[in-house]
């Protein structure tokens, strides 16, 4: 989740300055926020110039939302996430078809499937403050800041419960492949 500092209502006769000056500063946030979606740099370019794009074409409509940076945050993800739809679907061949990446065997489905259920299962056996922790920079996606923030921790005291988390999971999954 992406989180403003600020919020702010914006006119409904919004004009190119007023976007600019008020929208256009959420570009740093939005940016970050999809390179985090996406392995791409240039697809995260891509996706946030959609946005603007969007906002920019709706921009009579803006002042019924409570926060425009929630909702770009929103559109966003939404986007990035709709990109990945698509890679997954299949990926333009040099002749302009589409081609289908080949599906994984069933055998190699269920064993990733079961993969990650092993790994949850070992985050799950972190104590609270650990799992809560790792949960929120992997799965989240959260800054440490953010985490120090939402957690009232120091920044420190959360890079240290990350790097305990992730060195118990690492040693649970050595043990795990000895067995």
């Amino acid at each position: 989740m992406l989180r403003f500092p600020f919020s702010f209502v914006i006119s409904l006769n919004m004009g190119p300055e007023q976007f600019k000056e008020k929208v256009l500063p959420l570009r740093k946030q939005l940016l970050s926020h999809a390179k985090r979606l996406l392995d791409d740099p240039a697809d995260a370019e891509d996706v946030v110039q959609d946005v603007f794009m969007k906002l920019w074409d709706m921009r009579m409509e803006l002042d019924n939302y409570r926060s425009i940076p929630a909702l770009s945050a929103q559109m966003t993800k939404n986007l990035c996430l709709n990109r990945l739809r698509e890679c997954r679907r299949g990926y333009e061949g040099l002749d302009g078809l589409t081609k289908e990446h080949p599906s994984p065997q069933p055998d190699a489905q269920l064993e990733e499937k079961d993969s990650v259920a092993h790994l949850m299962r070992m985050i799950d056996r972190l104590p609270g403050i650990q799992q809560t922790v790792l949960r929120m920079k992997h799965v989240d996606g959260f800054e440490v800041e953010e985490i120090a923030s939402l957690t009232g921790s120091a920044p420190e005291t959360v890079r240290v419960n990350l790097s305990r988390a992730r060195k118990k999971i690492k040693d649970l999954f050595f043990y795990m492949e000895r067995r």
